[in-house]
């Protein structure tokens, strides 16, 4: 398996460390994975993300 360049979302920050890493595939999947549990990895696909993202944001209350 070809190594994966993680990147930190630009939504982390904080003292206490908690990061979301983002990586895409070589077959174009999108690799997701907490810092404090690197092992623990998520693999999903561009509309899969999209679509999981804007129901997020209609969950999450105004201001």
């Amino acid at each position: 398996m070809p190594e994966l360049h993680w990147q930190k979302s630009t939504f982390s920050s904080g003292p206490q460390g908690d990061c979301l890493n983002v990586a895409i595939a070589s077959d174009g999947t999108i690799r997701l994975r907490e810092s404090d549990a690197p092992r623990i990895v998520l693999t999903t696909t561009a509309h899969g993300l999209a679509a999981l993202l804007q129901d997020l944001k209609r969950r999450v209350p105004d201001g």
